[in-house]
């Protein structure tokens, strides 16, 4: 980025919007439009620390359910106000005073220059060719044969502790800018294995990320698809196989601890899918007798959630079974940190920083995880017992950040157990990707790889992830971030089946509506889980799209509720498949044929009135007053919370706007919607909202 030509080129263009009143709008409207992009990459960067890359990605995906926003209420307030100048911009567009100073189509074409130069000169040129060298097509079965799943059986199963601390990592170590900072964990680093140069591959950079690189040895994708809608998916990486399984396979119980929200980013989700037995996250925490006091913006506090990590160690040491105890720290996430109770009296003034809230938070994480380490190494159990503690990832914006961008950053990584000889290992372009393997290879030699990750403790340096991501120009890395996205469905995904109410895509299970997109291979290159039938509407196929919704949006002739599958190609071609169908399962490589009253351009769902709640059992009339209604026949439905048909309706065009439908419950239902299937640009309206009046007893009875 260039600051300066940034500066002078937007400058140039609000001086040349100015000169000329000729297309005044349109050079307003690009003004306005590079502020807001602009704006938005700066809140964006705030979040980061990386502008616009694969963790932005993931989180517009996975959403930010369970996130601190209220750490970041500035940062927001900020952002608010650079958007409320950029829409400003708009008013430059009728002032008319300097409207003579030069000629129109001179002007223009100076504005126009401006504004490629700005748009060359910021950030968004520069992260727009990142994002596009990670997620454009790449052949992963180039790499798929370096890919690895442990299989041998561990002769001696040692009990693991990995510790992740947020955001925890080692340049902190830096005695010359933060003397004393760390010093219990700078004393632990000479008792273990302390690895160093370990990076964040992409893939790798956020929480969840850093958690499936270690564990899994692959980096986590962030396709332009809605892949990562995790509540939509029944599994999260189902075909990765990751340290919780392998463990498991060798009669391993996994349990883990966090402060934060586990549906975050879907932490709770990856670690449900692979191996893990339980899972105490601030759902757990809420549910204990603990104080407001313990509790922040991200969750419970560190000193809390550490006392549980070592009653959970004695608990599962006492049970008899090799286990791994994983727990994430949280306090110290940026932008400033938070203290819990235990270290109220905690402030760093160390390196000539003064007030800086985050540098007392890491004073006690260093404290607070070096005094669980020592427990647990000092009781009956830590000789059987190994301990990782590392960094989640490199920290990201904060209010040391000036600081730590002038000085080498590494992650923090050290293994600590009986028989583990104190020394200092030099990473040699080695990644998060490598932990988990490195781990394994302490438990038994022979073990030396986990997916794309290689022990950084094998000096025969076979290939990896790390030394495509370390090479200058990384132009292979990419493979392994393609190989990476097969991993959430297989690679056999040319079958669709329905199964409990999900469409079934190789090993992955997806509530629908969902729309499918493969390419000429009958490769699925995306899965798209938002806004389905717009998306459909606007796709352009290369060559198939398979659109699975409700029957009731591609069908005018049978009140069937359930799941249908449309396949379209680029030729026009299509056919409907219906449920049952389905149920035996269904070739998207089989010949199209059209059929008649088949429609390809689905109706999409449209909820009329609010919801009716807690209705008895009994017959119903169900009656809509519309103000506005399409001119032709359309479904309407009524349907329970979990989506449910109850009951169906063909209304009819009729002058009056009324809709009257027939409704039969058997039991109880608490929330009853009723939704209209419309095409585009159809839209409908009600006067009085949704009248419901009982015309019989209860279902069954006269």
């Amino acid at each position: 980025m260039h600051p300066f030509v940034l500066t002078a080129a937007m400058l140039m263009m609000v001086g040349l919007l100015l000169a000329s009143g000729r297309w005044a709008w349109l050079k307003a409207g690009v003004l306005c439009l590079l502020a807001v992009l602009l704006s938005s990459w700066w809140f964006i960067d705030r979040l980061s620390g990386d502008g616009l890359n694969a963790a932005t990605l993931y989180h517009l995906k996975a959403g930010m359910g369970g996130a601190g926003v209220s750490d970041f209420t500035a940062d927001i307030a900020v952002y608010a106000a650079l958007l409320l100048l950029s829409l400003l911009v708009l008013v430059l567009g009728r002032i008319t005073r300097f409207r003579r100073l030069a000629q129109g189509r001179t002007v223009f074409a100076g504005f126009m220059a401006a504004a490629l130069v700005a748009v060359l000169a910021s950030p968004l040129r520069g992260d727009g060719l990142r994002l596009y060298r990670q997620t454009r097509p790449a052949d992963g079965n180039a790499v798929a044969a370096e890919y690895r799943v442990p299989r041998d059986a561990l002769p001696h199963r040692r009990n693991i502790v990995w510790l992740y601390g947020e955001s925890l990592e080692r340049t902190y170590f830096d005695q010359k800018t933060f003397p004393g900072l760390l010093p219990h964990l700078r004393k632990l680093a000479g008792q273990g294995l302390d690895f160093r140069g370990i990076t964040s591959a992409a893939g790798g950079g956020w929480t969840i990320a850093g958690m499936v690189s270690s564990q899994c040895g692959v980096p986590l994708t962030a396709a332009p698809s809605d892949e990562n809608s995790f509540g939509r998916m029944a599994s999260f990486l189902p075909e990765a196989q990751c340290l919780g399984d392998y463990l498991r396979s060798q009669g391993y119980r996994n349990d883990f601890i966090g402060g934060a929200d586990g549906a975050f980013a879907g932490k709770a989700s990856f670690l449900a899918s692979h191996g893990y037995d339980d899972v105490r996250d601030l759902a757990w925490f809420r549910q204990q007798d603990i104080g407001p006091e313990h509790f922040s913006a991200w969750g419970v506090h560190d000193d809390v959630m550490l006392d549980q990590v070592w009653h959970r160690f004695q608990a599962l040491a006492r049970n008899g079974q090799p286990f791994m105890l994983s727990a994430l720290t949280m306090d110290t996430h940026h932008p400033a940190g938070h203290l819990p109770v235990a270290c109220k009296d905690t402030h760093y003034q160390g390196g000539g920083f003064k007030h800086v809230a985050l540098l007392s938070a890491l004073h006690c994480s260093d404290r607070l995880i070096s005094e669980l380490v020592e427990k647990i190494r000092s009781s009956r159990w830590g000789e059987d017992t190994v301990i990782v503690v590392s960094s989640d990832h490199l920290a990201m914006p904060n209010e040391l950040t000036d600081a730590l961008e002038r000085m080498p950053r590494e992650n923090l990584l050290l293994m600590l157990g009986k028989d583990i000889a104190p020394r200092q290992v030099q990473a040699r372009g080695g990644s998060t990707l490598d932990s988990g393997a490195t781990l394994l290879s302490l438990l038994d030699p022979k073990l030396k790889a986990i997916g794309f990750g290689r022990s950084l403790l094998d000096p025969d340096n076979a290939p990896s992830a790390s030394a495509a991501y370390a090479r200058q120009d990384g132009a292979d890395y990419p493979r392994y971030l393609a190989y990476a996205r097969g991993l959430w469905t297989g690679h056999q995904t040319r079958a669709l089946r329905i199964h409990d109410e999900r469409i079934v895509v190789g090993v992955q299970e997806v509530r629908p509506p969902v729309l499918l997109d493969y390419d000429a291979q009958w490769n699925l290159k995306n899965i798209t889980l938002e806004d389905t039938p717009r998306q459909f509407r606007r796709a352009s196929p290369e060559n198939t799209l398979a659109y699975v919704d409700r029957c009731t949006a591609f069908d005018n002739d049978s009140p069937d509720s359930g799941w249908c599958a449309l396949l379209v190609n680029n030729a026009r071609d299509a056919r409907l498949y219906r449920s049952s169908e389905l149920a035996h399962g269904v070739r998207v490589d089989a010949p199209l044929q059209r059929l008649a009253g088949t429609r390809l351009e689905p109706r999409q769902p449209v909820m009329v009135g609010s919801a009716l709640r807690q209705t008895a059992p009994g017959r119903y009339q169900v009656t809509l007053n519309t103000r506005h209604r399409p001119s032709h026949a359309f479904w309407v439905e009524a349907m329970d919370g979990q989506g449910k048909v109850l009951a169906q309706h063909w209304a009819l065009p009729d002058p009056t706007g009324r809709i009257e439908m027939q409704l039969e419950l058997e039991r109880e239902v608490d929330d009853i919607q009723i939704r209209a299937w419309l095409g585009s640009p159809d839209d409908i309206s009600v006067a009085d909202g949704v009248a419901l009046v009982k015309t019989r007893g209860p279902a069954g009875n006269s």
